[in-house]
């Protein structure tokens, strides 16, 4: 990632998954940060979207590196398991289903930004990046179903939106957007990918991510984009 200033430290949240390994291994091959980190419920210390003080420690055990934090890529996500599948109807909607998509896919990365936000540096060009989706996007809604999950991610958006604004009074150099990753070879997605999809493997898809992280300014921050760096509808 050129734009950003080399030597500092880039975190990856969800680095066990299929998106968030391959970002792990591009950042890691880039020769732009003097050390990846990946954080995760198996990671050492743990993180845990749904337990804050989990967050915390993992804040802190950053922190603690006295190293300036460049990049932030929170590649965690909830669409179907747990006996939950996505929705194709009003009546198949439960509170259940919809507590456990707000809780991963909202609240958790709304607790990532307010306990990561803080560390990123005051001056230079950093970048909090969280994993959205296209079907988040109320204006692009043709089809719906789905309720959970576009409600969720649509709730993301507008945390992100939010988070950017208050960010960008501290720190005007930083960029926090949220991203649509694609239609990805993972285990989140490999259900409902349907024939004729342009279905891409975690590494193209990791390195068209970052691509578009190093293309975006500080003018940006709040927005939603999706992986070639292109403008979503809200």
């Amino acid at each position: 990632m050129d734009s950003l200033n080399k030597g500092g430290l880039a975190v990856v949240i969800g680095s066990t998954g299929g998106i968030g390994a391959a970002v792990v291994e591009a950042l890691g091959q880039s020769g732009a940060f003097a050390g990846v980190v990946g954080l995760s419920r198996t990671s050492e210390p743990a993180i845990e979207l749904l337990d804050e003080p989990s967050i915390v420690r993992a804040a802190d055990t950053i922190r603690a590196r006295q190293m300036d934090l460049r990049l932030v890529f929170d590649a965690t996500g909830f669409l179907h398991g747990s006996s939950f599948t996505p929705e194709k109807s009003l009546s198949a909607l439960t509170p259940e289903h919809m507590a456990h998509a707000f809780a991963v896919n909202a609240m958790g990365p709304a607790l990532l930004m307010k306990h990561f936000l803080p560390l990123l540096p005051k001056q230079g060009k950093s970048v909090f990046a969280t994993l959205s989706a296209k079907v988040g996007s109320i204006g692009d809604n043709r089809l719906g179903g789905w309720y959970s999950y576009r409600a969720s991610k649509a709730a993301l958006n507008q945390l992100v939106h939010t988070a950017a604004i208050e960010l960008a009074r501290r720190k005007p150099d930083a960029v926090c957007v949220a991203l649509h990753p694609g239609t990805v070879d993972t285990g989140l997605s490999s259900d409902f990918a349907k024939t004729g999809l342009n279905v891409r493997r975690p590494a193209e898809a990791a390195a068209l991510l970052i691509g578009a992280l190093d293309r975006l300014t500080p003018a940006e921050t709040g927005g939603f984009f999706d992986y070639d760096g292109a403008s979503l509808p809200w």
